[in-house]
């Protein structure tokens, strides 16, 4: 589903079939996850094929290589251009992209010693959950942030984000809602979260998340449209049976949630202010201008 044999990738300085590019069996990446990654979005807009945040990713993604000691030498800018041609290459416009940084041949326990850059994409148009999820508090836990560089993007992190998700399915669940070791809601398998409750948004602290590019958007809508937020530490006692509640990510855009722990948020979606910022994030990465959307909301 992601590739076929005429799918063209960027590997290691060149561009290459995807169908023919190797990675050493002997690398860091595959034996410990010490890899760093991205995930952006590319969307179909009035003015052509645009990366949505393309800027704010790849920082993350140099930031990411920086806090994990892996020689990173590419710039922004470049990153940005090669991903374009990616998508040019592969006649892609809603797309997800998929840069990962790995690690050459190295068995020891030591920092990397020199990088390789893939850039993948596919077409994408829809995001990887179904909107008003079912969700259950995970039994596993985000990771201390003390034994991590929680803040960075790593592949070996995601081993966690895969048994609480899997969890959840197993039990009947659409996806996780993961804890940090002291009880408050973290995010979820690979998304952050936001509830409502009397008019005001509510999401984790920074701390045990990754503060994500989507949250940060969330948070910018909230202040252009006047929606009230709040950065706390919560448990998910005061989150179940709130107003509404979504998640949301690079993938998963803003998605609305349905029940946490058989709970029922109470609001209809359509009437909440979550649904609002769901609309504003669809407009605004398809290229709409947010001013616009505040004049069709009477602001």
């Amino acid at each position: 589903m992601y590739y076929n044999n005429n799918t063209i990738i960027y590997f290691n300085g060149d561009f290459v079939k995807a169908s023919e590019a190797s990675v050493n069996l002997y690398g860091q990446s595959l034996h410990y996850g010490y890899a760093v990654f991205e995930g952006i979005k590319s969307y179909n807009t009035g003015g052509g094929t645009k990366i949505f945040k393309a800027r704010e990713h790849y920082d993350r993604l140099r930031r990411s290589a920086e806090l994990m000691h892996i020689p990173f030498n590419y710039t922004t800018d470049e990153l940005t251009a090669l991903s374009y041609e990616v998508l040019e290459l592969n006649g892609l416009s809603d797309a997800y992209l998929r840069p990962i940084v790995m690690c050459s041949p190295n068995m020891s326990l030591s920092k990397g010693k020199e990088s390789y850059l893939a850039i993948e994409a596919w077409e994408w148009s829809n995001g990887y959950m179904a909107n008003k999820m079912r969700i259950m508090t995970s039994t596993f836990e985000r990771p201390n942030p003390k034994a991590f560089k929680v803040e960075a993007k790593v592949s070996g992190h995601y081993v966690n984000s895969i048994l609480a998700c899997q969890e959840a399915k197993d039990a009947g669940y659409d996806e996780a809602l993961v804890l940090d070791g002291n009880g408050y809601v973290a995010e979820s398998s690979g998304a952050n979260v936001f509830y409502e409750k009397d008019g005001k948004l509510y999401t984790p602290a920074k701390g045990s998340i990754l503060p994500g590019i989507t949250r940060a958007t969330v948070l910018e809508i909230c202040a252009e449209l006047d929606i009230p937020t709040e950065e706390k530490l919560f448990k998910p006692e005061e989150m179940r049976g709130a107003d509404a509640a979504f998640f949301c990510g690079t993938a998963a855009e803003v998605l609305a949630l349905d029940s946490l722990d058989d709970v029922p948020f109470t609001k209809n979606w359509e009437d909440s202010l979550s649904a609002t910022v769901q609309k504003a994030y669809r407009n605004l990465v398809v290229g709409k201008n947010l001013e616009e959307f505040k004049l069709q909301l009477g602001y």
